[in-house]
């Protein structure tokens, strides 16, 4: 499954709610580009870099640039410590950046930055970071560019959440039933029809994922979130020995 997420490159966009969260699938995302020797930038905004950390062992922690946003995301204190320039510019400089080979730019989170970037100067800087490895005509697959963001869906009204999704080629809505999760997954290959698929799956405590059956199929909710169930609202014209009335 993780293979999978990270197959097409570009931007894969987590959506996680107060019941499933999502950091926990992220940061297993982090780990198995980390394993496959990509370089792997970390853009923190939400927790702390320590707390972040937690559960990677030095291998893997090792690996990892972090962008700290967390500890002083405005730079008032003028220690030195923070990004200067704040959100936006810590983005460019991530644009900007020139290190070969293939990348990973995990973003924690979208939200965060949504409260404090106009959605449009995301998604230009968002599709620019995605697309940094076709912006070079001789890059190799190898090379490719994986943004990884995090996106709670709950506090954005439908326009932001319209326009991240429409910028990303694979899509993850994290829900679950019974204890169980799921991730109800979207492929958008070029030039080819989107697909769907659904996967239950549990994250382990060193950010391993395990992949699993699901809870029984008629306690499973609707597989497409996005789409409402139909169940028990079939037109009356098509049950058995529907007389039609006429006034």
């Amino acid at each position: 499954m993780l293979e999978l997420l990270l197959a097409l490159g570009g931007l894969v966009l987590l959506r996680d709610s107060v019941e499933w969260e999502g950091r926990s699938l992220l940061k297993a995302l982090i780990k198995k580009s980390a394993l496959c020797g990509e370089q792997v930038h970390i853009l923190g905004c939400e927790v702390s870099e320590e707390e972040f950390r937690e559960g990677f062992d030095s291998n893997i922690n090792s690996r990892l640039v972090y962008h700290d946003l967390f500890r002083d995301p405005l730079n008032w204190s003028k220690t030195g410590e923070a990004l200067p320039g704040g959100p936006l510019e810590a983005l460019r400089a991530l644009c900007r950046r020139t290190d070969p080979g293939p990348v990973t730019v995990a973003l924690d989170s979208l939200s965060w930055l949504l409260l404090h970037l106009p959605c449009t100067t995301l998604c230009q800087i968002l599709h620019a970071l995605s697309h940094q490895d076709s912006c070079h005509g001789d890059s190799s697959p190898g090379e490719q560019v994986h943004v990884l963001g995090l996106l709670h869906e709950e506090l954005h009204g439908p326009g932001p959440l319209g326009a991240l999704s429409s910028l990303a080629q694979t899509e993850v809505t994290l829900s679950g039933v019974m204890g169980q999760a799921s991730a109800h997954i979207l492929y958008r290959r070029p030039q080819q029809r989107p697909t769907h698929q659904t996967q239950w799956f549990s994250i382990l405590p060193d950010f391993s994922l395990e992949l699993q059956g699901g809870p029984p199929l008629e306690s499973q909710p609707n597989p497409d979130p996005h789409t409402p169930s139909t169940a028990g609202s079939t037109a009356p014209w098509a049950e058995p020995g529907y007389q039609p009335h006429f006034l």
